[in-house]
C-alpha cells in the first residue's frame, strides 16, 4: 500500500561513489537531500580494485576536489600507499595513485553523508519513478512510500537487473553479493528511456597469508608521497607495499582449458564488457602471443589479509579460478577468498542526457556514474558532483553548472557521455583529453577553484591560498629572467656536472639554464643569492611554466580555437529536419541531441565537417537577417 512518506528537495537513488558526492553536493547547497541506498552497510563500497586515481583518473580527483567535492579528501585520509604514475613521461599526464582501505573508506564516506545536517540516509529500494506535468515529482520505494521531490538523481551503478556470472552459477545479484534491483527497469523504459545491457568484471581475492612474496617484485609507494586534496588535510602515508608478478604457460593453459565453461565464451553473457579492462581469458584470446601478463597483488586494507589480484578479472568457475591461480608464481599455495565474477547490468543511453546529465525529456530527472553507462569509481563521482549541484541549483533557481572541454577531464568525459555516446563502458584516459598538457593533475586547483567557490563549495581561504600560489609562481617565473649567471669556472663546474653543456662567452639567464631537460630549480640554487623561500607546489609549477613553455603557448591558442567554436551558440528552436543542406544522418542526429553549440555539433557521431560547413552557412544567414530587421 503506498502512503506519503515525506518532502525532499532532492532524491538520490544510490549511494556508491556518485550517489554520495551528488547527495553531498545539494546538501551543501542548502538543499534537502534523501539518499536511498538498498544496503547502509556497503555506503562507498570498492567492490572491484580497492584504490583511487591512476592514470586520467588521478586528474578527475583532484579535478573534483578543486570544485568542492569529497573522494579526494577520502581518499588522503584512508590510502594506504601512494603513488604518482607516468613520472618517466611528461607533466601532462602525471596521474596520482593510492591503495585504499576498503573498509576505512566505506566508513569516512558513510560519515561524512550522516554528518550533513541536511542530508538524510535510508535503507530500501527504489521501485517507481513519480511523475507530475511530464516531470519528475517523486519516487516510490518498495516499502510502499512515496517521497515527493523536486529532482531526483539515478546514482544507480550496477545493480539494475545486476546478474553476476561464476562459470555456470548464474544469480540476480549486484556487486560482493549485496542483491540486485529489479524494479526499477520496467518503469525506465515505460518512460521512453532507452536501455542497454554492459558487463564488468572483478579478480578473485585471496589470502596473504597463503602469498609467497619472495618470488614477486615489491612494489613501493613514494618516497614523498603526495594526496589529492589540495587542502592537504590528511598526510599521504605508506604502510603497505604492493608486489608483482606474472601469469605462467601453466597458467594460461588451465585458463584455455576452461573456455568451454565460460559465460563469457559461451553465450550467457550478453552485456558488452569494457575494451580497456578485459578478463584474463579474454587476454588470452585476444592476445594469444603474449607469453605472460603482469599481474598486481594489491592489499584491500590495514586490518584484512584480502588481496586483490589486479589484471586477472575473470568469470570462470571456482574451480578452473584455483587451477590457474595457483599456477602464477608466488600463489602455489593461495587461498581464494572471493573468487572473480562478471557482472551484467541495465544502464541508459547517455545520449539521452543533457550537459547537465539531466534527462532530456524528463525534467528534473538527473543520472550520474555507472548507470550513465561509464565505468570507474572516479568517472562515477565527478558525474555525481555535476548531477547534484545541477539538481540542487534546479530547486534553488540558480544557473546550471555546465564544464566545458577546456575545462579539463570533467568537462571531457560528460561531454564525450553526452554528445557522442559510448557503446561499451566509457573509461576515462588522458588521450581523450585534447587540452591535456593545460589540464594537469597539479593545476586543477587554478582551473576549477573558483568554480568551486563562486558554486559556494570552496571557502575564501582556500581560494586565498591558491591565488597566492600561482601568484607567487608567476613572479618568480619573471625573476628568473632577470637573473644572470656568468660563464665562469664554477657555474661551469656546476652544469657540467648536471651533465648539460657548459656557458662560452656569454651569460645565460636563471630561467634559460631552467629550460635546459637536465636541470632542475633545486639544481641552480648555488647560483641564485636572492632566490625566494618557496613551496614544493610553487617550484613544480616553476618548473612546469618554464620547461613548458613553448607546448604551453601552442596548446592555449588551440583552446582559444576551440573556445571560440563552442561560444557558438545553436538557436533552441532550429528545425534541423528542414535543412537539405545538411545530409540526412546529420539531420537526425541533430534532431535527437539538440547540441547547445557548434562545437558540440561536431563532435557528435554523423555529424562531418561538411555538415559543419552547411550550419555555419545557416547561422550567419540568420544574423543577416537579424541585421537587416
Amino acid at each position: 500500500m503506498a502512503y506519503s512518506a515525506g518532502t525532499f528537495d532532492i532524491l538520490i537513488i544510490g549511494a556508491g561513489h556518485a550517489g554520495i558526492e551528488a547527495a553531498l553536493a545539494g546538501a551543501r547547497l542548502g538543499c534537502m537531500v534523501l539518499c536511498v541506498t538498498t544496503h547502509l552497510d556497503a555506503v562507498g563500497n570498492l567492490p572491484c580494485n580497492p584504490s583511487i586515481g591512476g592514470t586520467a583518473k588521478g586528474q578527475l580527483v583532484r579535478e573534483l576536489d578543486a570544485l568542492g567535492g569529497e573522494m579526494g579528501r577520502a581518499a588522503d585520509a584512508t590510502g594506504i600507499q601512494f603513488r604518482m604514475l607516468n613520472r618517466g613521461k611528461g607533466p601532462a599526464v602525471y596521474s596520482p595513485r593510492c591503495q585504499s582501505d576498503r573498509m576505512a573508506y566505506r566508513a569516512y564516506m558513510r560519515a561524512a553523508l550522516e554528518a550533513e545536517p541536511r542530508l538524510r540516509l535510508i535503507q530500501d529500494e527504489c521501485v517507481n519513478l513519480l511523475i507530475e506535468d511530464g516531470g519528475i515529482a517523486g519516487v516510490e520505494l518498495s516499502g510502499g512510500g512515496q517521497y515527493a521531490a523536486r529532482a531526483v538523481v539515478l546514482a544507480t551503478g550496477t545493480f539494475l537487473r545486476a546478474k553476476t556470472f561464476i562459470g555456470e552459477a548464474v544469480r540476480s545479484s549486484g556487486p560482493d553479493g549485496l542483491m540486485s534491483a529489479d524494479g526499477l527497469s520496467p518503469r525506465l523504459t515505460a518512460l521512453g528511456l532507452r536501455l542497454r545491457r554492459f558487463k564488468t568484471g572483478t579478480p578473485p581475492r585471496i589470502d596473504s597469508s597463503t602469498v609467497n612474496y619472495s618470488s614477486m617484485e615489491p612494489q613501493y609507494g613514494d618516497a614523498e608521497p603526495q594526496g589529492f586534496s589540495f587542502a592537504a588535510e590528511f598526510e599521504p602515508r605508506n604502510t603497505v607495499e604492493c608486489h608483482l608478478t606474472y601469469t605462467s604457460p601453466e597458467a594460461h593453459a588451465a585458463i584455455l582449458g576452461g573456455l568451454d565453461r565460460s559465460p563469457l565464451y559461451g553465450g550467457a553473457i550478453e552485456g558488452t564488457g569494457p575494451r580497456y579492462c578485459p578478463s584474463i581469458e579474454d587476454k588470452l584470446v585476444r592476445f594469444p602471443d603474449k607469453a605472460r601478463h603482469q599481474i598486481f597483488l594489491e592489499p584491500c586494507g590495514e586490518r584484512t589479509r584480502e588481496v586483490y589480484l589486479q589484471g586477472l578479472s575473470t568469470s570462470l568457475p571456482e574451480d578452473v579460478q584455483l587451477g590457474f591461480v595457483r599456477a602464477i608464481p608466488g600463489l602455489e599455495e593461495a587461498h581464494i577468498m572471493r573468487p572473480g565474477y562478471a557482472i551484467e547490468y541495465d544502464c541508459l543511453d547517455p545520449l539521452q542526457l543533457d550537459s547537465t546529465l539531466m534527462v532530456r525529456h524528463i525534467p528534473g530527472l538527473f543520472a550520474a556514474g555507472q548507470v550513465c553507462g561509464s565505468s570507474g569509481y572516479e568517472e562515477a563521482a565527478v558525474q555525481g558532483f555535476v548531477a547534484g549541484v545541477n539538481a540542487a541549483h534546479r530547486v534553488l533557481g540558480r544557473d546550471t553548472l555546465i564544464l566545458q572541454r577546456d575545462n579539463g577531464y570533467i568537462g571531457t568525459l560528460i561531454d564525450d557521455l553526452t554528445t557522442r555516446g559510448t557503446e561499451e563502458p566509457y573509461r576515462m584516459m588522458t588521450s581523450r583529453c585534447e587540452h591535456r598538457l593545460l589540464c594537469r593533475q597539479d593545476n586543477a586547483d587554478r582551473r576549477l577553484m573558483h568554480i568551486g567557490h563562486a558554486l559556494g563549495l570552496v571557502s575564501d581561504a582556500r581560494l586565498t591560498h591558491m591565488e597566492a600560489e600561482y601568484q607567487a609562481a608567476e613572479a618568480e617565473v619573471k625573476r628568473l629572467d632577470t637573473v644572470i649567471a656568468p660563464p665562469s669556472a664554477a657555474v661551469n663546474a656546476l652544469l657540467e656536472g648536471c651533465g648539460t653543456a657548459p656557458l662560452s662567452g656569454r651569460g645565460a639567464s636563471l630561467q634559460a639554464l631552467l629550460r635546459r631537460p637536465e636541470m632542475g630549480y633545486e639544481a641552480l640554487g648555488p647560483l641564485d643569492s636572492g632566490r625566494p623561500a618557496l613551496s614544493k607546489k610553487v617550484i613544480e609549477q616553476v618548473e612546469i611554466a618554464v620547461k613548458y613553455q613553448g607546448y604551453i603557448e601552442r596548446q592555449q591558442a588551440a583552446a582559444l580555437d576551440a573556445r571560440r567554436m563552442e561560444g557558438r551558440a545553436l538557436p533552441e528552436g532550429i528545425d534541423y529536419l528542414s535543412l537539405h543542406a545538411l545530409r540526412t544522418e546529420a539531420r537526425i542526429k541533430l534532431d535527437a541531441q539538440r547540441p547547445r553549440t557548434l562545437g558540440q555539433a561536431s563532435r557528435i557521431s554523423g555529424v562531418s565537417p561538411s555538415d559543419i560547413s552547411a550550419l555555419i552557412i545557416y547561422l550567419s544567414s540568420r544574423e543577416d537577417l537579424a541585421d537587416k530587421r
